[in-house]
């Protein structure tokens, strides 16, 4: 690229007001993320399991990540604080940012707000795993209506078009009138009856937060659906699935502390996301398999997705240069 994001010294700053507007679409996003898992196994990529603070009394939850995606070459390291994640004191902060280098060249990239990064790959990641699972689907289900609800449908229809009905199932107006003006020309029911929307749908995904209301039963779900999990609502799908795939186990066993069994137990996981993508591992192992997915967030897609908002970012003017080093 003839612009460089930085002069020696110097760090580019991207917060969030910076990146609204740019020029991407949720097809361009699905490609690079993809293309972050498979070059896990491809191209020398890295992604360390991150590490994780969290409270007993569950005032706070805080998480580091680092990664490196072989096929952008850029190194990411990623740092989350959430206060009151549980919404028990009506005092919820959040605040996230990613820093992103140049492996080749040594250079600073740009320190980024992922407010919204953050959702636009975990929503890639579950739109993924649907496709994978569910290439034939036709009715999608949203529990949750918060930035990963709003961003998990127009993602969906992005990786599955053929989809012919679309619902959102939550509790607050606002979000539910977000979800249903997300997807372009499309209509979106809202779902009062949880019970019978998913024993209809052939996707659902979970992105409640912690103070969830309501929540889908194993015995609900119909055959052939997958029911993917990045926040809560079909959390307890999980132990009478008859197929699993995660984006990554060894993550999966540090973050999913809440899908436990009364004795600590989990049940096994059978793919993961990169391998399911390149065709060694299944998506399913029978075609009426109810099939559970863990989706949980891969620094590695940051990286890749970083780069790419960066990169949109650097060619639109956009961003402060600041003095730092």
């Amino acid at each position: 690229m003839s612009q460089s994001y930085a002069a020696p010294g110097q760090l580019w700053l991207l917060p969030q007001s910076e990146q609204e507007g740019l020029n991407f679409d949720y097809r361009q996003v699905l490609e690079v993320v993809e293309g972050a898992y498979r070059a896990l196994r491809e191209n020398g990529s890295n992604n360390p399991v991150k590490t994780v603070i969290e409270d007993p009394d569950d005032h706070s939850l805080s998480y580091s990540m680092v990664a490196r995606d072989g096929g952008s070459d850029t190194v990411c390291f990623k740092a989350v604080y959430e206060f009151d994640p549980s919404r028990r004191r009506d005092d919820y902060r959040f605040h996230s940012f990613i820093f992103i280098a140049d492996d080749t060249t040594g250079t600073p990239i740009a320190l980024m707000d992922v407010v919204k990064l953050g959702p636009l790959r975990s929503s890639a990641s579950s739109a993924l795993f649907a496709r994978a699972a569910c290439p034939d689907a036709r009715t999608a289900l949203v529990i949750g209506t918060g930035v990963q609800g709003q961003m998990a449908l127009p993602m969906l229809v992005a990786a599955l078009p053929n989809l012919e009905r679309l619902q959102v199932c939550g509790t607050y107006a606002d979000g539910l009138r977000a979800v249903q003006n997300s997807v372009d020309g499309r209509e979106v029911e809202i779902v009062d009856d949880l019970q019978k929307a998913a024993g209809e749908a052939d996707i659902l995904i979970g992105a409640s937060g912690l103070s969830v209301t309501k929540v889908v039963q194993r015995d609900w779900v119909k055959p052939g659906s997958i029911s993917v999990l990045l926040g809560y609502g079909v959390h307890d799908v999980f132990h009478g699935a008859d197929y699993r795939i995660a984006t990554d186990i060894t993550q999966m066993k540090v973050t999913c502390g809440k899908l436990r069994g009364p004795d600590g137990s989990l049940p096994p996981i059978d793919g993961e996301l990169p391998d399911i993508l390149l065709g060694r591992t299944p998506a399913r192992r029978e075609s009426g398999d109810v099939v559970f997915a863990y989706n949980s967030g891969m620094a590695v897609t940051d990286a890749a997705l970083g780069r790419y908002i960066a990169d949109l970012a650097l060619a639109a003017g956009r961003g402060q240069r600041v003095d730092f080093w």
